[in-house]
C-alpha cells in the first residue's frame, strides 16, 4: 500500500488520530469506482473478486485504514471508516464487504497483538487478515503458546488473506482470546454457497492442533491497545461494527441512485407507475430514512470521538447507542431495498444491479451485529431496565 505521511512513532493512548491522509486515499477510490460498479456481476458470477478489483484496492492503501499509524497504517478516526466503506458499498456491496472484514481485522491484530510480535508481522507490508470471531474453537495451553483446533465460519475476504484472526476459549480457565495463525495453517472449505454476497469468500475453515505462540494471542475483550490510539479503545466489536454501518449506508445510496435512474428511463411511458403521486412519496420518504439514519449514526459517532479525544472511556449510553445506529441504519438500508424493489418491478426480478443489491442486502440483514438480540438490549438499557450490566461484544452481562 502507499506509505502513510502520519509519523511511525507511538502516539499517546489518549489521543484520537484523524489521519490526513483520507482525503488522498479517498481520491484513489474514487479513481477506481467504476472498475469497481462494472466488475459486482462477474465478482458474483465467480463467487469473489476479480484479480482486477482485488489488485486495485489494494494499491490504493485501503486496506491498512485502520492499521496504526506506528506500523505505517492510516489509523483513521471511525467517521473516516465509516465514510471510506460507504463510498465502496456504493459502488458493489461485496467488494465492500471484504474491504470492511480485512481492513479491520488487519487493523485490530495490529493494535492488540504483542508489540513486538506486531512490529515483526508487520515489518514488509500488511499481512491481510480474515477470520471469525464469535464462534471460538479451542486453545489448550503448552510451552510457550496454545494448541489450537477448532471449526469456523463466515470467513469473509478468506481469498485475499494470509493470515488469520480466529477467536478461542482457552479449555483451562474458559478465558476468550483473539489468536492470528498463518492462514495456510487452515483447511478451507468451499462451501459459501448463498443467495447475496456471493463475491465474498466467506467460507468455512478448520484448525487441527496448531501450535500458536503465546504473543500471537491477546484477550478478546480487550479495550487497551497496546499499538496505536485511541480509535483502539471501543473494541473489536465497535471496530467491526463501523464498517457495517457505513456497508449498510452505502447500500441504501445505491438502491435510491439506480431506482430515480430507473424513474426518469421510465417517466411518460404509457402506464408507468413512477408518475404517480404514491411513487413520489414513497421515494422521499425512503431517501429521508436514508438521510435520517445517516445523520443520526455520524451524530453518535462524533460524540464517541469527542469522548475518546478526552482520554475518556465510553459510557454505557454510548455503547448502546453504536449498537442502535448499527442495527437502524441496517434495517433502514432493508426498507430502502424493499421499497426500491417494490417500484422497480421486473427491473429488479431480472438479473442486473439491483436484483444483485436485493440479494446482498439481505444477506447483510443476516449478520450477527443486527440481530434481534441486539437491539432489545439497546431498549433494555435505554429504558432504564439494566441496572448493574454493560455491554460485553452483543450482549448485556453484569457489570
Amino acid at each position: 500500500m502507499p506509505v502513510s505521511t502520519a509519523p511511525h512513532t507511538a502516539a499517546p493512548r489518549t489521543a484520537l488520530h484523524v489521519s490526513d491522509d483520507f482525503e488522498p486515499l479517498m481520491e484513489r477510490l474514487d479513481a477506481i469506482l467504476p472498475l469497481i460498479a462494472e466488475s459486482g456481476a462477474q465478482n458474483d458470477l465467480d463467487g469473489r473478486l476479480t484479480p482486477e478489483v482485488e489488485e486495485a484496492l489494494a494499491a490504493t492503501g485501503i486496506y491498512g485504514m485502520t492499521v496504526p499509524a506506528e506500523l505505517g497504517g492510516y489509523e483513521f478516526s471511525p467517521t473516516q471508516v465509516i465514510k471510506a466503506v460507504e463510498r465502496i458499498a456504493a459502488a458493489d456491496a461485496s467488494t465492500a464487504w471484504v474491504t470492511m472484514a480485512l481492513q479491520m481485522e488487519t487493523g485490530s491484530t495490529a493494535a492488540y497483538l504483542d508489540p513486538a510480535a506486531a512490529r515483526e508481522l508487520y515489518a514488509h507490508g500488511l499481512p491481510l487478515h480474515a477470520g471469525q470471531g464469535t464462534k471460538p474453537g479451542t486453545a489448550v495451553p503448552v510451552e510457550g503458546g496454545y494448541r489450537l483446533s477448532g471449526s469456523w465460519s463466515f470467513a469473509s475476504g478468506m481469498h485475499q488473506a494470509t493470515r488469520l484472526q480466529t477467536a478461542a476459549l482457552v479449555r483451562e480457565t474458559g478465558e476468550s482470546l483473539m489468536i492470528t495463525v498463518p492462514a495456510g495453517s487452515a483447511t478451507l472449505i468451499d462451501n459459501w454457497d448463498v443467495m447475496g454476497l456471493k463475491a465474498t469468500g466467506s467460507i468455512d475453515y478448520d484448525l487441527d492442533d496448531v501450535f500458536v505462540p503465546a504473543e500471537h494471542a491477546w484477550p478478546a475483550a480487550t479495550m487497551e491497545p497496546r499499538t496505536g490510539g485511541a480509535l483502539y479503545r471501543i473494541g473489536i466489536v465497535n471496530l467491526s461494527g463501523l464498517g457495517h454501518a457505513g456497508w449498510a449506508l452505502g447500500v441504501a445510496r445505491r438502491m435510491l441512485d439506480e431506482m430515480a435512474e430507473l424513474a426518469r428511463r421510465k417517466t411518460g411511458s404509457r402506464g408507468a407507475t413512477v408518475d404517480s403521486a404514491h411513487f413520489y412519496a414513497d421515494y422521499a420518504k425512503a431517501e429521508a430514512k436514508a438521510r435520517s439514519a445517516r445523520a443520526w449514526l455520524l451524530e453518535v459517532w462524533a460524540d464517541n470521538e469527542a469522548t475518546l479525544a478526552a482520554g475518556l472511556p465510553l459510557s454505557a449510553e454510548q455503547e448502546t447507542l453504536i449498537r442502535l445506529a448499527l442495527s437502524n441504519a441496517t434495517w433502514m438500508a432493508h426498507e430502502v431495498t424493499m421499497t426500491v424493489y417494490t417500484w422497480a418491478g421486473t427491473a429488479a426480478l431480472r438479473s442486473g444491479d439491483l436484483q444483485r443489491y436485493f440479494r446482498d442486502m439481505h444477506a447483510g440483514t443476516q449478520h450477527v451485529t443486527s440481530g434481534p438480540g441486539v437491539v432489545q438490549g439497546c431498549g433494555q438499557m435505554l429504558a432504564g431496565l439494566a441496572p448493574g450490566k454493560r455491554w460485553m461484544f452483543l450482549d448485556l452481562v453484569p457489570a
